[in-house]
């Protein structure tokens, strides 16, 4: 039963039931009754279908955390990003402290807006790699623990992705990288060499950055490099096959003994790479751009299966985000 009490201000309407317990001030005595009478019909008909009444979205991003994200190599970014948007504030409320039960596309929209828009404006793909997470947080409240009746996220309008990239480095910014990173086609003896040998061993593999790092000596197998689930992306062991550029690379490193064999981390060499491309008078180039040039280069020469498997990639389609050869060079083959 439902109890009201006068406020400076308005009324405050408090409710228990089975467990729960709830309050909110309104305006008016009308409007405390009808949100009363609202809530504890929710709650009763939550109790009736066996949903856990009372769980908060901060619950739920603490739980997901530890039964869900542990397992994945992802979790320090997932622990990040849902503790960050636990105290986003919609409606005077952080999003931790909303009930599950509460949170409905609107408040979702609203949060997706906020994002787009606010002084910590992001794209469009960032918003949409947030609801992904978002998604399967409240998926897995409804199917596993019986905290939901239905995911809030379905009904949720996602921001249009943005065009995928195109910038493909051209031989004389290759050039111009080496020269900047004090590379010469010969044995390494810096960090910086050891990047510019990784930047042309990912063109010649279409390795990431941190699958190049974290190369082991014993995971390099004849002309065959072998990356174990733990080190890839979508979490699926993977043969790299080596052409005899990509083996010529990897015998300029010095011997790293049971250490990785760039000697090199992901962070290291974002940075020496970065300071290079400065050097060099190069825009709008990441080191992530020798995955485009690679896909490019490779579809050449495999077919479309072998070149998904060589890459990574079970959903074909993907390899058109990475695909791009000009339309000169299409047209030169048509002749």
């Amino acid at each position: 039963m439902a109890s009201f009490r006068k406020r400076v201000g308005g009324w405050r309407a408090e409710i228990a039931i089975h467990g729960t317990r709830e309050s909110k001030t309104f305006s008016t005595k009308a409007e405390a009754a009808a949100w009363a009478s609202e809530r504890e019909t929710e709650i009763r008909r939550g109790a009736d279908s066996g949903i856990v009444i009372g769980k908060s979205c901060g619950d739920a991003f603490d739980r997901y955390l530890e039964e869900v994200s542990i397992h994945k190599r992802g979790e320090r970014w997932e622990r990040l990003r849902l503790n960050a948007i636990g105290e986003v504030v919609i409606g005077g409320v952080k999003i931790k402290d909303i009930k599950l039960a509460n949170v409905t596309p609107e408040l979702l929209g609203a949060w997706r807006d906020q994002r787009m828009t606010g002084e910590s404006k992001v794209s469009g793909a960032t918003v949409n790699r947030e609801l992904n997470l978002l998604s399967h947080v409240f998926t897995t409240a409804r199917k596993e623990w019986k905290w939901l009746a239905d995911s809030p996220t379905s009904d949720v309008r996602r921001p249009k992705p943005a065009a995928s990239r195109e910038r493909i480095p051209t031989e004389d910014e290759i050039e111009r990288l080496c020269n900047a990173l004090g590379f010469a086609n010969e044995p390494v003896t810096t960090k910086s060499q050891a990047v510019a040998v990784a930047y042309l061993f990912a063109i010649e593999t279409a390795m990431r950055a941190g699958e190049i790092c974290g190369l082991m000596p014993a995971w390099v197998d004849g002309t065959v490099a072998r990356l174990p689930a733990s080190i890839n992306k979508n979490g699926v062991r993977r043969d790299v096959p080596l052409s005899t550029r990509a083996l010529d690379l990897l015998a300029l490193l010095p011997d790293s003994g049971e250490a990785p064999l760039f000697g090199i981390s992901t962070s290291s060499l974002d940075a020496l790479f970065r300071k290079a491309r400065e050097r060099s008078c190069i825009e709008g180039l990441t080191f992530h751009d020798s995955r485009h040039a690679a896909i490019t280069r490779l579809a050449k020469k495999l077919n479309v299966l072998d070149l998904a498997r060589m890459v990574g990639h079970r959903d074909l389609r993907m390899l058109q985000v990475y695909y791009n050869e000009s339309a000169e060079d299409m047209a030169a083959k048509l002749g």
